[in-house]
């Protein structure tokens, strides 16, 4: 019997013996983040309030930024904590667990980014395929593989559909430049909400990712990655 979501838990243990567990439950199938029907909201999450430069939803039929109302629980909870604090965090999925001990900001990081992605938000989303293969705290080798990818499979799929495919991946830093966009004008929200600094250095964490990812393509041309597929290219003759 198929199940009704794909959930991951995210088990945080403190060093004072405080633990908390967050749920994330997503749609089977989409991804997309299955949310509890709130009735209020504060107003940091309102969508015009610090609204990204690039978002195009609109307040009159969107009144909140998804990402904002995703991260509503999650904001609360770490508003209090200093990024350097080290935490041991235990990751488990539908087919394997993670434990780990990591600084506050790059647990806290990999949690969030879940959250964004599945939140509904129209220009994250584009990194929700990700979510069904997550591998948290993964270096940056690690994620400019899964990234790159995933964003060629996209492409493939954009062509079986009739689209134009982006195989060059001439609209690829492009695309890093919008998530460093969300990323950044979202730190803005946060000033305000946060007293100390594990959320907001998350953030800063994930927006190094797509700073060091687009490094990588446009000065290195993936050459790392290149020098692993050696027998591929044996079979063109090169």
């Amino acid at each position: 019997m198929a199940s009704d979501s794909f959930t991951l838990h995210y088990k945080f243990k403190f060093g004072e013996g405080v633990e908390r567990t967050f749920v994330i439950n997503l749609h089977p199938q989409s991804l997309n983040l299955i949310q509890p029907n709130a009735s209020a909201h504060p107003d940091w999450t309102k969508l015009d309030h610090k609204k990204c430069s690039n978002c195009p939803l609109d307040s009159a039929t969107t009144p909140h930024c998804p990402v904002a109302v995703a991260l509503e629980e999650v904001i609360d909870y770490f508003k209090d904590r200093l990024s350097s604090d080290r935490v041991d965090v235990e990751v488990s999925m539908p087919s394997r667990t993670y434990v780990a001990t990591q600084p506050m900001a790059t647990a806290v990081s990999s949690l969030i980014g879940i959250f964004m992605v599945t939140s509904g938000c129209p220009i994250l989303g584009k990194l929700k395929p990700m979510v069904r293969t997550h591998l948290p705290f993964a270096d940056l080798a690690e994620s400019l593989y899964r990234f790159v990818s995933m964003y060629m499979l996209g492409q493939y799929f954009v062509m079986k559909r009739g689209g134009s495919p982006d195989f060059e991946m001439q609209r690829f830093v492009s695309l890093l430049d919008s998530l460093r966009t969300v990323n950044r004008s979202f730190c803005q929200r946060l000033y305000a909400v946060c007293e100390k600094d594990a959320s907001l250095n998350a953030l800063v964490h994930l927006d190094c990712f797509a700073d060091n990812t687009a490094f990588a393509v446009q000065k290195r041309g993936l050459a790392e990655l290149e020098s692993t597929f050696e027998d591929f290219l044996k079979e063109r003759g090169e």
